[in-house]
């Protein structure tokens, strides 16, 4: 039985990063989460943390539609970074998280020592490369500086992007893992820019082309789908985003039912609807 601690100490600590809390409350939810000693998992509560576009919009639908027939009630804080999340969840501020993909999990529970375990994959968020001064991929001029994300996950899912459009190749046998010292042919002499993912929206103007992760270039105000150079398939895409929970809480009732409504035709139904041009695409 989970019985994180109802504190404010995570939404604090991330105050200064725009990390803002929604409480949202279901039918028959009573006072749930009242008190710090209460367990969570006797009364349906589940705070979870999320990225504000889609996955918060996501988990609203299912509070908003689907959360009181299940029994359940979310506490959904968002976060616009991509560590808070994952310490949040670690410190038991959390019950759960719902912002990131497989490599991106693997390579923060190695790094950080997290025992966490996650369910299946909910969406996708297809990267892709924009720029502000190129209409095509192929028009990329001689030295041109390309943005990409400095996590290590992120930057060789983008390097992979740009190695299946045939800007470069790269040497590493698992792309998901490749960084700049993998690129093995760069014949344009591209210059490569690591920013942290969430900035590269904002930086777009500063180089000439910039490869964005889904979420961020919605919040940017980009159309993957619409407003891009290149945009990965979403077919056999690794990149699946899903809910990550500590280790002993994998078999929680309250935890399984959640996953089981993100994984409903209802859900589907949602994301194809909100983001009909596939800038968010099923992973189920």
């Amino acid at each position: 039985m989970r019985t994180p601690r109802r504190t404010s100490r995570a939404i604090l600590a991330a105050s200064t990063l725009t990390v803002a809390g929604l409480t949202l409350a279901a039918c028959g939810g009573g006072d749930a989460g009242s008190g710090d000693d209460e367990s969570a998992g006797s009364d349906g509560h589940i705070t979870i943390g999320a990225s504000p576009t889609p996955h918060a919009e996501i988990l609203e639908f299912v509070q908003e539609n689907l959360a009181a027939d299940a029994g359940l009630e979310l506490e959904i804080v968002t976060y616009d970074d991509y560590v808070l999340p994952n310490t949040a969840l670690s410190e038991g501020d959390l019950d759960a998280n719902y912002f990131q993909h497989l490599p991106y999990f693997e390579e923060q529970v190695a790094s950080q020592g997290f025992d966490f375990d996650h369910f299946e994959g909910v969406h996708i968020e297809p990267f892709a490369v924009y720029s502000e001064t190129l209409t095509d991929i192929a028009d990329l001029p001689q030295g041109a500086q390309i943005g990409i994300p400095n996590d290590p996950s992120n930057q060789g899912r983008a390097l992979d992007l740009l190695a299946q459009a045939g800007v470069i190749t790269l040497s590493a046998d698992d792309a998901a893992t490749a960084g700049i010292a993998d690129v093995d042919e760069n014949e344009l002499g591209l210059e490569f820019i690591e920013a942290d993912a969430a900035s590269l929206v904002r930086t777009l103007q500063d180089v000439d082309a910039a490869v964005i992760n889904g979420n961020f270039a919605l919040e940017g105000g980009l159309n993957p789908a619409e407003d891009s150079l290149v945009i990965e398939d979403g077919e056999g895409n690794p990149y699946a985003n899903f809910v990550a929970v500590r280790s002993e809480d994998i078999d929680d009732p309250d935890l399984v039912a959640l996953d089981e409504l993100l994984h409903s035709d209802e859900v589907r139904a949602f994301i194809e609807e909100t983001w009909p041009a596939g800038e968010i695409i099923p992973a189920f």
